[in-house]
This record gives structure tokens, sequence and C-alpha cells, in this order.
């Protein structure tokens, strides 16, 4: 393999998206673009149904809302500083609630409306 040209190992591309199980997806909506910056990519049924998804720059979430899913994630987003800096002003001027913490490294987290928490590592700029 390492003889091999790039071009040559790189066939395909992986893409994935997370799914968020909700209680009401609505009310996720709201907290991913109002308090987040997020953007409607789309939303089933024409806007009526119980999946949908949210984007910011390369970050892709499907919300969907399930009567007895509660599942919990856990998402590492990794910023650049100038992200990272912008966050931080979003939180406070949003007033996002949010914590540090640690998972391996410095984090802000941020927990949704229904458990699923966002971690977002903190780096400082070298």
């Amino acid at each position: 393999m390492a003889n091999q040209t790039a071009r040559e190992q790189i066939t395909y591309r992986w893409y994935a998206r997370p799914v968020l199980f909700v209680a009401d997806v609505n009310r996720s909506l709201r907290f991913y673009v109002d308090m987040l910056g997020f953007k409607k990519s789309w939303h089933e049924g024409d806007g009526a149904g119980k999946v949908c998804q949210v984007n910011r720059s390369e970050c892709e979430i499907i919300l969907c809302e399930h009567d007895t899913r509660r599942d919990k994630a856990r998402l590492y987003v990794e910023l650049t500083f100038e992200g990272l800096t912008a966050l931080r002003h979003e939180i406070a001027e949003r007033s996002v609630p949010s914590e540090k913490s640690w998972w391996g490294c410095d984090v802000i987290k941020i927990v949704d409306p229904d458990g699923n928490e966002l971690f977002f590592p903190v780096a400082e700029q070298s």
C-alpha cells in the first residue's frame, strides 16, 4: 500500500451524519437554529414531519423525533481557533448554557434540550 499513489488509495469517500433522537423535533430545531446558528437543510413532510437536518459549515446533524427512543449522543466538533473564538462570542451573545469540561482535553460542553452533548475542544492558538 505504501507504493500506491494517493489517487489509487482514495477510491471512495465515506460520508456520515449523526442522527440525534429527540422528543420534539420542532423544539430541537429551534435550539440548533436559534441558539447554535445552524440552518435547516431539509424537513420531511414539507416541514410537518418528524425528521429534519440542520447544517453549520461542514457539520450536519439529523434530528429525529421518536416516541420511544431516548438515546443520548455525544458529538465532538473541532473548530479552528477563529471558529472557537466566534463560538464563544455566540454563546455569550445568545446566552447558550455551556460549561467547561474534560474529555481527554479541555472542552466547551453544550447540552441540547434532549440531553445530547456537543463537545468543542479548546486548543490554544499556536
